[in-house]
């Protein structure tokens, strides 16, 4: 049934492990920040997106996604990246630098995306203290090919381990640099406009009332969770203590996290995708038991009579 399926993944699946993870809040903000590193990535973005006017409508949008392409079912991860693959066919932009025009669904750019995402989310994971292998950390590379296809990249031209997302990051780091559009990114992620009801104290003459102070505790978490030589490029200085300081901060959200109840934490695509795991789970389990062995054996029979 369609309604039983498990999608791209699963639940034996290490993206099912990574991503059940709700501190990957702080990694999807890790990703923008060393995505606006690539000029031309950053100049397709600025000129093709409305992300200032709705930074938290555009967040939503990419949230939902990413939860449709790892909760989603077969069908409707199919669908989603058919529609965005659709939405970059039609966009272009302009090399700042250049001035020469290039398509937004480029490989070169769509691959860097992909990797700067997973590449947060699984660093992200393991330094907020979810216990991986190396060999998981592989495998979650390499599953995540699945996800690189959807967006319309060859999967076997995107990085599928540890050692190739390393090798990628050492190509690709020479033509990263700190534009305007990067600096003036990066200052929108740390200080965005928050949405209206969290921003009732501003409005009221409070400008930095609880949920911004909390939002600029993660905006400064995921800064310090960049690659060092991503932070230099940020102006900082890339010392091992900012990391460390960065690891701290994430392990505390992350046990913070473990307080609030998973109805809260989780979306309705994930809830919906464990409900069909465990009927899915569920139906092998009658199918194998010596009970649902034997109901098998006596249509069997009977149909032979």
């Amino acid at each position: 049934m369609d309604s039983d399926d498990l999608g791209l993944f699963g639940p034996g699946s290490v993206t099912w492990k990574v991503h059940d993870e709700p501190i990957l809040i702080v990694a999807g903000l890790r990703s923008l920040y060393l995505q606006a590193l690539h000029p031309r990535a950053m100049a397709g973005v600025a000129q093709n997106s409305d992300y200032r006017t709705d930074a938290w409508g555009r967040l939503v949008r990419t949230a939902t996604f990413v939860g449709t392409t790892v909760y989603g079912t077969t069908a409707e991860a199919e669908a989603a990246g058919a529609r965005l693959r659709r939405l970059h066919a039609r966009l272009r932009a302009t090399d700042p630098r250049t001035g020469e025009e290039f398509r937004i669904d480029d490989p070169d750019l769509l691959c860097w995306v992909h990797v700067a995402e997973v590449e947060s989310f699984l660093d992200t994971a393991r330094r907020a203290g979810l216990p991986l292998t190396d060999d998981e950390v592989d495998r979650y590379y390499t599953e995540q090919r699945r996800s690189a296809a959807l967006v319309g990249l060859d999967p076997a031209t995107v990085p599928g381990t540890a050692a190739e997302v390393d090798d990628y990051y050492r190509a690709v780091r020479p033509g990263l640099r700190m534009t305007r559009e990067a600096a003036e990114t990066a200052l929108f992620l740390t200080a965005p406009p928050l949405p209206w009801k969290l921003s009732l104290p501003a409005r009221l003459g409070l400008t930095l009332g609880p949920p911004r102070w909390a939002y600029l505790g993660i905006a400064g978490t995921a800064l310090g969770l960049l690659p060092a030589w991503a932070r230099r490029m940020y102006g900082g200085l890339g010392l091992p203590t900012t990391a460390l300081t960065a690891d701290l901060s994430v392990r505390a959200l992350r046990l913070a996290l473990t307080a609030v109840p998973r109805r809260y934490l989780e979306g309705p695509l994930t809830q919906a995708a464990k409900q069909r795991a465990e009927r899915h789970a569920a139906a092998r389990q009658a199918a194998t038991s010596p009970a649902g062995q034997d109901g098998r054996q006596g249509v069997a029979a009977l149909l032979a009579d």
